[in-house]
């Protein structure tokens, strides 16, 4: 029998080795980080990756460790790396460990995070913004490490999801506000570092967690300290505002001022609290000894086993020499590379052997280690870092574009190449000579003084910042001769009010409606939560909303609200012949659109989610005046059953369930509150959104109501028009 077990484990092992040896890595994974090598500007530390083509664990690029044909661990800690993270990391769907850390990478952290991680470090980089919300969903997430960057504003309630983490590190950063609730669904957190922030407000939410070490110094926190804080085991609390004088509940301590001293003396380097421990192991009384013959099959198994793995070493060396003999450099590169991939101390996040997926023994050193620590940030560096951020604005990243070359890819702008018009002025479709194809958008203005310049110079600095899968990236602009452009990102001219209000396109069902809603809300909370301070679009509608060739919508026009006061009169006044058309869209408190406000993104959000479930335009001056408003009409019918079925669209009528009816009801009917202070925030509606994405409910017919992948052929488009019309106004238009 034991034969038998050990010849099964040979197979296994040498199937495995073999496998890795021979793998060619999923071209998802592939994709994921070549567009992560293009994203930190290609750097020369990222040994064989490769802008196009490769086999990243076939050719062992640096810092990548595999388990078949995935990438399981990405270790590129302290190389000095810069630029962002891109956004397709999430593709990378079996990637367990991510450590960036001890870099110069900025930006925000990407929304779209691998959602399988049980490991994640970005500390030491300089990311900005706050956390995305995305990182709710991240429920294998067991250590989590965001520390000495430059994030800043209050925390989301980005932490309900995660029960299964157990230590966490926000130290360092320019964090504000008080704790959200949703630090209370932590139930396995041990390990928790504040320390350095400005946070505010009470720590109650800590009280009834499984905490062995809790740094929370040099913070604004104030009240009562909680009694439960005895039990912890290893406490920084100094540097904050607690209540001395109360004496409910009692502080047991002696001799302790819990406001002025610390209970124990804090960690040596402070650029993560987290150590390494020893595993225990038992001392194995009362077990017995294998016998001869026992260790005999252990040594005949190891030393197979052994073989097999020369074996593996010889087919893998075989191959990367074959296919990365042109790119390794030399052999000093070669060696610089290997030291980077050994362990240069303990793991800073020490792991049980469970938690860890199998990783070939010639792949990269265990994720997460402190090879190469930053150094610690005093009080007098945290203020000066603060001034910096606040005293000084921040580099426009977009590119600087001339007027020459923009005239150059539009064929002088042509009017083929007229993409739409809106109220700012015209967009049109650019294509320059490597072949890449983007969208100028002309801005009609007056002419600016210098004020009225930097004041656009800031709409450009801002917006550009802006980096969402769901929002039109702006890449680039123009200012030469009196003149004002904006270059973006091309997508398809196809806006979502085309699909809802043009007879030539086949109704979307309701799956994709739902699909649609939750790319809008995401990148509405991206805006109100993320950025600090918070953006708001201030003119959403289905004209702003453009698809892609997947149907995934990108919200277009971000920040460019602020910019009307500086367009031309014949541009104001058509401007002000849309507002009419776009009236439903505005929120009761506002008089006319552009009003900055984030409750009125929300209101706005709410009459989309009617215009998607109803078919109907947000206003229609061809209707009775009860009708005209969309919002008004529909208010009041949200919650009789009968009413709102009749108002459903009928193209989907037969495809909804009554729960997911009411349901996204139920949603419409907050967003559309008329009072502002009771509609929630975005990052509510798009938790509720996702679980209506997540569990699609039966039509009434007894099928399953889900996005569908068909090709647009089949689905979308109707036999007797080409999916791209005649030119619309609807592109890019505020």
């Amino acid at each position: 029998m034991a034969k038998q077990w050990w010849c099964l484990i040979a197979i296994v092992s040498l199937t495995s080795l073999v496998l890795q040896a021979l793998a060619i890595t999923d071209e998802a994974d592939v994709q994921a980080l070549r567009d992560l090598y293009r994203s930190l500007n290609s750097p020369v530390q990222l040994e064989r990756w490769k802008l196009e083509g490769g086999d990243p664990c076939g050719e062992l690029w640096t810092g990548v460790s595999c388990s078949m044909s995935s990438v399981i661990h990405l270790d590129l800690k302290g190389l000095g790396l810069n630029g962002n993270l891109g956004f397709q990391l999430s593709n990378l769907r079996n990637l367990k460990q991510l450590d960036l850390s001890s870099n110069n990478i900025d930006s925000e952290i990407p929304y779209d995070l691998p959602l399988n991680l049980t490991h994640l470090n970005l500390a030491g980089n300089r990311f900005s913004q706050s956390i995305p919300y995305s990182l709710d969903l991240m429920k294998n997430l067991r250590h989590l490490n965001f520390s000495h960057n430059e994030l800043s504003g209050p925390l989301g309630n980005v932490f309900s999801g995660l029960q299964n983490l157990r230590g966490m590190d926000l130290s360092f950063n320019n964090f504000t506000g008080d704790l959200p609730a949703s630090f209370k669904s932590l139930s396995n957190l041990t390990g928790l570092f504040l320390q350095g922030n400005q946070f505010t407000g009470s720590v109650i939410f800590l009280a009834d967690l499984p905490l062995h070490d809790l740094n929370i110094e040099d913070n604004r926190f104030s009240g009562i300290i909680p009694e439960k804080f005895q039990s912890v085991n290893n406490l920084w609390i100094g540097g904050n505002k607690f209540d001395k004088e109360t004496n409910y509940p009692p502080w047991k301590f002696p001799d302790i001022i819990p406001t002025e001293q610390n209970i124990s003396s804090p960690p040596v380097t402070n650029l993560t609290a987290f150590e390494s421990h020893p595993t225990h192991i038992a001392s194995g009384h009362g077990k017995k000894r294998p016998g001869p013959s026992r260790i005999a099959m252990l040594v005949g198994g190891g030393t197979l086993i052994a073989a097999f793995a020369a074996l593996f070493v010889v087919i893998r060396n075989h191959r990367s020499r074959e296919k990365a003999v042109g790119e390794m450099g030399s052999c000093e590169g070669s060696a610089r590379n290997r030291a980077t991939s050994t362990v240069q101390g303990m793991d800073l996040w020490s792991m049980a052997a469970e938690d860890s997926p199998h990783v070939s023994g010639f792949s990269s050193s265990p994720l997460i280690t402190p090879s190469r620590l930053p150094p610690i940030r005093t009080k007098t560096m945290k203020a000066s870092k603060r001034k910096s951020f606040s005293g000084r604005k921040m580099p426009i990243t977009a590119k600087i574009y001339s007027l020459g070359e923009l005239q150059i890819a539009t064929n002088n702008f042509s009017q083929e190449n007229i993409l739409g018009e809106g109220c700012l002025g015209s967009v049109y479709r650019a294509e320059f000579p490597d072949g890449t194809i983007l969208a100028v958008k002309i801005i009609n203005m007056v002419s600016l003084s210098i004020i009225e310049e930097e004041q656009f110079l800031d709409v450009i600095r801002n917006t550009s910042r802006l980096k969402h899968p769901n929002i039109v990236t702006l890449l680039g602009y123009c200012m030469e001769h009196g003149q004002y452009l904006l270059v973006y990102e091309y997508i398809r001219n196809l806006s979502l009010e085309d699909t809802l209000h043009r007879i030539t396109y086949k109704p979307l069902s309701w799956g994709l409606r739902l699909h649609i809603s939750l790319g809008i809300a995401q990148a509405l909370n991206y805006m109100h939560s993320s950025c600090v301070p918070p953006v708001a679009h201030s003119n959403l509608k289905a004209a702003n909303i453009l698809l892609d060739e997947t149907l995934t919508p990108h919200v277009s026009d971000c920040g460019l609200t602020i910019l009307r006061p500086l367009t031309s009169n014949s541009v104001k006044l058509k401007a002000s012949e849309m507002a009419i058309s776009d009236s439903g869209y505005i929120a009761p408190e506002h008089a006319q659109p552009g009003i900055s406000d984030t409750k009125a993104d929300v209101y706005a959000f709410g009459v989309l989610l009617l215009e998607l479930l109803t078919g109907r335009r947000p206003f229609d001056n061809s209707r009775s005046s009860s009708e005209q408003s969309l919002a008004k009409w529909a208010s009041s019918r949200l919650h009789d059953n009968a009413s709102l079925g009749e108002m459903i669209d009928p193209s989907i009528k037969q495809t909804m369930s009554s729960k997911s009816l009411s349901r996204f009801a139920d949603i419409v009917s907050v967003c559309i509150q008329p009072e502002q202070e009771f509609r929630p925030p975005m990052s509510e509606i798009v938790e509720s959104l996702m679980s209506l994405v997540q569990k699609p409910a039966c039509g009434t017919d007894g099928s399953s109501s889900t996005i569908e992948a068909d090709s647009l052929e089949k689905s979308f488009r109707t036999a007797n028009t080409k999916f791209f019309g005649s030119p619309t106004l609807s592109y890019f238009y505020v």
